[in-house]
């Protein structure tokens, strides 16, 4: 019977690929926060940064546990998406690009999540991972709303000149 520190190799690989989609997010938002002139914005960027931050130490912790090493940095793939953001700010779509890159990446965070739940149901770690995905998806929710009423607004001042 599988328990946190006697993971099955199927369980232990799909954790070490929420690790690196963990850091690859912290990463996202982190950057992105650089690009935000809107404090409220950066301020819940950098707080989902830290709140991934911590989910990539949870998990390497279960990883550690069961006397693997976790991994400690991210994809190749999701730095050429942070340089695409940089492209994006860099030719002035600063906050609604951001957000719209934001809930990009929240929907490639939450698949993934759901694609390792469906693979690792009934182990030791589906409290840990259902946690986390309820995390998830809150903030894929809270991204999404900012977005629409970052839009709105910009809507209506334009409206009003």
């Amino acid at each position: 019977m599988e328990t946190k520190s006697s993971l099955n190799q199927e369980t232990m690989t799909k954790l070490q690929e929420l690790i690196q989609v963990n850091i690859d997010s912290r990463d996202g938002f982190l950057e992105a926060v650089e690009h935000i002139d809107n404090s409220v914005i950066a301020t819940a960027f950098a707080e989902l940064a830290a709140n991934r931050n911590d989910q990539a130490s949870e998990l390497s912790g279960l990883v550690s546990m069961n006397f693997h090493e976790p991994v400690d940095r991210g994809s190749v793939a999701a730095a050429v998406h942070r340089g695409w953001m940089d492209l994006r700010a860099a030719v002035g779509q600063g906050t609604q690009a951001m957000l719209e890159e934001a809930e990009r990446g929240e929907d490639f965070i939450k698949e993934k999540y759901e694609d390792v739940l469906k693979h690792t149901a009934g182990s030791a770690v589906t409290d840990v991972l259902n946690r986390q995905y309820r995390n998830i998806k809150s903030a894929h929710d809270s991204i999404r709303d900012l977005r629409d009423s970052f839009v709105e607004a910009q809507t209506q001042a334009k409206s009003a000149k």
